[in-house]
Order: C-alpha cells, then sequence, then structure tokens
C-alpha cells in the first residue's frame, strides 16, 4: 500500500509547511490520491460555509415572520376589543348641525339671531377651494390619500416626541379622526380614544366621501369667539362671506383649530400671524399657491374685526328689544329651547323697524309722563284730570 505523501512529496510526512522547502517553488509531484482529497475537502469546507450562512438567514427571516406574525395578531386583537360597542359612525351620514335661529323683518331683514353655537351651515359645494385647501395645508395634507389615518404621520409625531423626551408631543390626527372625536367621542388626550379614534375614522371612510367629511369637519369645528364652522368665522373675523376671502384671511381661520384661544387675534397677535404664515407655506409648498402670492400674501397685515380693522356683523342689527326677546319665549314655549336655539329657524316677524322706533318713542314719553303725573296716563295731549278739581 503505497505511503501517504506530504506537500513536498515525501513519503509519511513530515513537512507541513510548503514554504519552508520552497514546495510553491517547483511543480507540485503528481499524487493523484492526496491531490482529489484536498479539492474535495475544499469543497466540503465551502459547502459548510454556505450552509451555516443558508442558515443564518433562515433564522433571522424566521425571527422576523414570528415578530411579525405577533405583531400582525397583537394588533388585530386591539382592535377587535376596542371595537366593540362604538358609536355608531353611519349616523353621521344624517347629521344636522346645530344651527343659527334669525328672525327677520316683514320686509325680509335679519332684526336678531338666536344661538348657543353660532355656526351658518354651508354644503362642501359652497365652500370655495381656497378654505379647504387652507385647512387641509394646516390639518392634514394627506387628506385625499389616506384611509383615515396617517400611519407616516403618527410615526413622525412619535419620532419627536422621543427624540424630544416629551417636550414636543404634538397630536397626528387627521381630519376625519378629529371629526370622530368631535362628533362621537370624548375629548380625552387617551391611548384608548386614539385607538377608537383610527377604527371609527377607517369605517367613516368606507361610509362618506372625502368630501362630505370635509364638509362635516368645516361646518363643526370650533373657531373661536363662539364661531362653530368656517362660514361664522369668516363673519366673526373679517365680516365676510368665504368667497370675499383672501388667501391671508382663510389661512388666518385656518390657523384656529389648534387652539382659539391661543391665537386671540388681539391678546396673541404676534402668534397667530406666525400660525397663519406658516398655514400660507404650507399651502406654497402643497401647490396651492404659487410663490409669489404666498410671498405677497405673507406680507399682509393682520387685519380682524376684533381689532377694528372691520365693523363687526352685529352692526348691522338693530338693538335687540323686548319683541324678538318675546318671539324668543313664545318659540321656546312650543318648539322648546333646543329647537329654537339650534334648529336653524328662519321666523318672518310683522313688525316694521322703522316704525318701532316711533312706537317705542312715544311709549317712552308716554311712560315718563305717567311717572311725573298722578299716574293716569295723558290722552290726546290733554293733562289727566286731578281728584277735587270737578274735571
Amino acid at each position: 500500500m503505497p505511503r501517504a505523501r506530504d506537500w513536498c512529496g515525501n513519503e509519511g510526512g513530515g513537512c507541513l509547511d510548503p514554504a519552508e522547502c520552497g514546495a510553491w517553488a517547483r511543480p507540485f509531484p503528481f499524487d493523484p490520491e492526496a491531490r482529489y482529497a484536498y479539492i474535495g475537502a475544499s469543497k466540503h469546507a465551502g459547502a459548510l460555509v454556505i450552509r451555516a450562512i443558508l442558515s443564518l438567514f433562515g433564522t433571522v427571516f424566521s425571527l422576523i415572520t414570528l415578530v411579525v406574525v405577533v405583531i400582525g395578531l397583537s394588533i388585530g386583537a386591539v382592535l377587535h376589543i376596542y371595537g366593540q360597542d362604538l358609536p355608531s359612525h353611519e349616523s353621521l351620514a344624517n347629521y344636522t348641525p346645530p344651527t343659527i335661529s334669525r328672525i327677520y323683518s316683514g320686509e325680509g331683514r335679519i332684526i336678531d339671531e338666536f344661538a348657543r353655537e353660532r355656526r351658518l351651515f354651508t354644503p362642501a359645494e359652497d365652500i370655495p377651494n381656497l378654505v379647504k385647501q387652507a385647512f387641509i395645508s394646516a390639518e392634514d395634507k394627506n387628506f385625499y390619500t389616506h384611509g383615515g389615518y396617517d400611519a407616516v404621520g403618527i410615526a413622525s409625531a412619535i419620532v419627536d416626541a422621543v427624540k424630544s423626551r416629551g417636550r414636543n408631543v404634538r397630536g397626528a390626527s387627521t381630519i376625519t379622526q378629529q371629526v370622530m372625536k368631535n362628533f362621537l367621542l370624548s375629548g380625552d388626550r387617551q391611548m384608548e380614544r386614539k385607538i377608537k379614534e383610527i377604527i371609527l375614522a377607517t369605517r367613516i371612510e368606507e361610509t362618506l366621501s372625502k368630501d362630505d367629511i370635509l364638509e362635516l369637519y368645516l361646518n363643526e369645528i370650533f373657531l373661536g369667539q363662539n364661531s362653530y364652522g368656517v362660514t361664522a368665522a369668516a363673519q366673526t373675523y373679517f365680516n365676510k362671506t368665504l368667497t370675499e376671502l383672501a388667501p391671508h384671511e382663510a389661512a388666518t381661520i385656518a390657523a384656529m383649530p389648534k387652539a382659539p384661544s391661543d391665537y386671540h387675534p388681539v391678546r396673541e397677535k404676534e402668534r397667530l400671524l406666525e400660525r397663519r404664515n406658516f398655514v400660507l407655506r404650507e399651502m406654497w409648498e402643497n401647490g396651492y399657491l404659487t410663490q409669489a402670492a404666498y410671498e405677497q400674501e405673507r406680507e399682509a397685515p393682520l387685519r380682524s374685526v376684533q381689532n377694528g380693522d372691520f365693523p363687526p356683523f352685529s352692526a348691522d342689527l338693530p338693538p335687540r328689544d323686548y319683541f324678538t326677546d318675546e318671539i324668543r319665549r313664545q318659540l321656546s314655549a312650543d318648539f322648546g329651547e333646543g329647537e329654537f336655539f339650534s334648529g336653524g329657524l328662519s321666523v318672518r316677524a310683522t313688525i316694521d323697524p322703522e316704525m318701532q322706533v316711533f312706537a317705542a318713542r312715544a311709549l317712552r314719553r308716554q311712560l315718563e309722563n305717567y311717572d311725573r303725573g298722578p299716574g293716569t296716563l295723558a290722552r290726546h295731549g290733554r293733562e289727566p284730570a286731578r281728584r277735587g278739581s270737578g274735571r
């Protein structure tokens, strides 16, 4: 039986390092068995390495798959638990918001209005695109593309909160979620409520169109100064209709939902101006304004009714008197105060405001005469009779 040879061709081995005797410098001795044994060992070692790498990748993939499955099951369980006994999102399809009841004179002129929440409902098709774009830019720039919640926005808010160690905690609610919160849920900032918001938001997106959701939002949202909805806010801050608003005025109203009391046009004027310009910049970046229009609107001064730049809407109304107050009392008794103050009633009265001024003046004069006299009203310009005078 032939003896094994080492690298140098010596029988029985002996040379462990070919570099010691210059084996690399001369031809490898022809020994088929040793050569094939070496090649076979090399292939086996390579196969082991590949197998180890594949095994590692398989283990990592299995772990990732397991984690994804566990997370998916956990999310499904949470959604199932919190999805029970939620308010009916379908009721929003037939929702009628509380609106102002107005009293008109015989000529059709507004002489008074009553409301607990000053709201003028405006259908989506009558709300200018400029106003819609301002609110979408300020509150939910992905409104037309998300399915009720914005996963990217939520992740961004979480990252910001972690980076700031809790100092910069901001909401990531979409317009749809805000509708759910305003209509169906409590206002507590709790994780449970946020989960319910997301569930209801996805459901309402399947029930209503985007324009219907935006209509609910723009008519329901509180914008300060007892103004609910964009139409009432346009009157309150600028004494204008929605179609009369300039871009910087629409941006001013769109700045309010975040915290109306923190953006008062008088007490917090600089803060409101900064927020308004932020909304304008978002409108430009979202393609709703050209750069030239953005730069022009950004330089516009912050003007408002509260700063005395415009007359208030109420300046066009006559002073409230006993007549409209008596209408309120009677209709509240007939239909209930809830219906009167939120039913959006239009009441046509028989009163003539101009004649009412003369009637009130005559009544006041006679009452003054009564106070000065013995207790009997003068008639036809004659002095009241005195006791014992024979008259």
